[in-house]
């Protein structure tokens, strides 16, 4: 797979960068579907550089678009060696960035949309040196059976989801709240009644109370 590109945006500050925020997209989307977040939330952590990768393969059967794994056999063994197949790629991006702007690992936060959700989700909460926050909205944890195994921190994770979401139906969001609880990881929910599989303001304002006080926990440099 190729190296991890996309938009990006910020800091706010025009100064020196101190954190990096992954926005990662949902299937069928590219980098460009998160990216006009960053303004907002770069409000919250005026000194984050937001990076918005596109995922690494095309999105099969659309004329464009990509995804992070196939989702052509959604079963759960599929899904997570999809997952697992792609999480190396994400991992070598975090790296290379964060040398690139001269910052530690410790200081990157994982945000997700539905498929982009899982991907930081379950890369994020195996990752050698854990991001200081994981945002994930509209998605659900793979993996749950190995994570005990797997799991090398406890970065605190907010789920977002909508009651009236058809495509990836909230019931993944709370079972990921039970079994990210059970692992032992701080976890926050907020499900949106009547919201689809989208992100609305009261989704928009808690993920910038998350990153703000990610970004507030972490060391200066």
């Amino acid at each position: 797979m190729a190296e991890l590109d996309g938009p990006r945006w910020g800091p706010a500050s025009k100064g020196r960068v101190r954190q990096i925020v992954f926005l990662l997209h949902g299937v069928g989307a590219d980098g460009n579907d998160l990216i006009d977040l960053a303004p907002r939330w770069g409000q919250a952590v005026p000194e984050a550089l937001f990076i918005s990768p596109h995922a690494p393969t095309p999105y099969q059967g659309a004329p464009f678009g990509r995804q992070w794994f196939d989702l052509s056999d959604r079963s759960p063994a599929r899904l997570e060696a999809g997952v697992r197949a792609v999480a190396p790629v994400l991992d070598a991006a975090i790296t290379r960035e964060c040398a690139a702007a001269g910052i530690p690992e410790t200081h990157v936060m994982l945000m997700g949309f539905s498929q982009g959700a899982m991907t930081a989700l379950f890369c994020g909460l195996r990752r050698a040196t854990p991001p200081a926050a994981i945002l994930a909205y509209s998605g659900l944890l793979l993996g749950p059976e190995s994570l005990g195994a797997e799991l090398r921190g406890r970065p605190p994770v907010l789920l977002v989801h909508g009651e009236a979401d058809e495509v990836v139906p909230v019931a993944g969001s709370r079972a990921a709240e039970r079994q990210l609880r059970d692992a032992g990881v701080p976890v926050e929910a907020v499900y949106s009644p009547r919201l689809g599989h989208g992100i609305d303001d009261a989704g928009l304002s808690a993920g910038a109370i998350s990153l703000q006080r990610a970004a507030a926990g972490l060391p200066g440099i």
